[in-house]
């Protein structure tokens, strides 16, 4: 059990309570990024629905588990925002770097590419979009994404033209950025959660359903009551799995209802063996984060660097060149790009010394700089015009706003 969970020792809590039969049908697994959550989640859903009599080897080629590590179980469902694109970019390199070195472990990096894939296409499952008014051109992303899924999934024969298959490989990484920049909020929305709530009281022959609901932190009030109210009265062989990096910002009334499983941080070196590991990467010597980060199509210094000169023009009270800025940072795709400049911007705030009322003068353009995000992927507006927007509000916060200036360009 949990052979694909490395250096996470809420791996053998997990198995000690499932040997047991003491594992609840409603738990959170909390721990920082990249501590394995999603990974032991989806191995959770696989061994509690195994069919062996000795359920959850890794090895086990049962039905159910070999839909399960195909991540096409109809039994699963999988909720919740994620930055997906580097991980597939992450996948797609292994893949690629194992088919031209003839490595031994080429099938198990056929598998990590196509299960990095499934993770961000799950999402849009057509249970979870039934009444969405993007269903159809959602549909037909996934359709094509699936199409080509089919011509590199297990037991189709891998191309013998390297051209060919890397080509394939990129067209459907391609997609997959389309999509998640396009379609994946950045909360979950009502309609979602009540559409699995119709599905989790559907009867199954399996053994049992399971919803897993990814960044669980992230849901507006309305979306929490509806969760809320399915956790307080469970459909009967319907497992829930909540992840958080922030338990602390999931609703008391969550969290009495649910387990918790805490994913300690990894350190550097327990890192490093996992890049090894899982990416057959050595020597890296950085963290899984910036070792995904390498994929950016701009690097994050760049992006930082632009964010600089963002804040620079408007510390001196000029209008900055917005779409420069857009063009220089790839229009933001993926999305996780803007994360990084928006969050480099605020730091740039933060490290302000402020007074009393340039304190709340901060706060607020805290609050800004957050809608600027929302506005991006909750409500579809592109970069260019949601950072326009975020100027306009910035130079016309308060009357303060020259003094906070005044400030800036002393302390610069």
């Amino acid at each position: 059990m949990f052979d694909n969970l490395v250096n996470q020792e809420a791996g053998n809590l997990i198995k000690d309570d499932i040997k047991k039969s003491a594992f609840p049908g409603a738990v959170l697994y909390s721990g920082s990024e990249a501590s394995g959550k999603l990974t032991a989640a989806l191995e959770t859903a696989r061994i509690l629905s195994c069919k062996s009599p000795v359920a959850g080897k890794w090895q086990c080629t049962c039905e159910s588990c070999m839909r399960y590590k195909s991540l096409i179980s109809t039994n699963l469902l999988l909720m919740g925002p994620r930055d997906c694109s580097l991980e597939i970019q992450a996948a797609k390199d292994t893949f690629l770097r194992s088919y031209k070195e003839n490595a031994p472990y080429i099938d198990a990096t056929r598998y990590l590419f196509l299960r990095s894939i499934r993770k961000l296409t799950l999402r849009f499952s057509g249970i979870l979009l039934q009444g969405d008014s993007s269903l159809s051109k959602i549909g037909s992303i996934i359709e094509d994404i699936n199409e080509d899924l089919e011509e590199l999934d297990f037991p189709a024969a891998i191309p013998s033209d390297f051209s060919a298959l890397e080509t394939m490989c990129t067209t459907m990484a391609e997609k997959c950025v389309k999509l998640e920049t396009d379609y994946l909020n950045n909360s979950i929305p009502i309609n979602q959660v009540r559409n699995m709530e119709a599905w989790a009281h559907l009867k199954t022959d399996e053994r049992c359903k399971i919803v897993i609901i990814e960044n669980a932190d992230r849901m507006l009030a309305s979306v929490r009551n509806a969760l809320l109210k399915i956790l307080e009265e469970p459909p009967k062989g319907c497992l829930f799995i909540l992840l958080s990096s922030k338990r602390n910002a999931i609703m008391p009334t969550i969290l009495s209802r649910v387990r918790t499983y805490n994913f300690r941080q990894r350190s550097l070196v327990q890192q490093a063996d996992v890049i090894t590991r899982v990416f057959h990467k050595e020597n890296f010597g950085g963290s899984i984060d910036e070792y995904l980060l390498t994929f950016l199509p701009v690097k994050p210094d760049e992006i930082k660097k632009q964010a600089e000169i963002f804040f620079g023009s408007i510390a001196q009270s000029q209008i900055p060149d917005i779409a420069d800025i857009v063009k220089k940072c790839d229009s933001f795709t993926p999305r996780i790009e803007l994360k990084i400049f928006l969050n480099h911007f605020t730091k740039l705030y933060s490290d302000l010394r402020f007074d009393a009322a340039g304190s709340e003068f901060s706060a607020k353009a805290m609050q800004l700089l957050r809608n600027c995000m929302d506005n991006i992927s909750l409500y579809n507006q592109t970069p260019l015009a949601a950072l326009e927007i975020l100027l306009k509000e910035l130079f016309v916060l308060n009357t303060q706003f020259n003094k906070i200036m005044d400030k800036i360009r002393r302390s610069a």
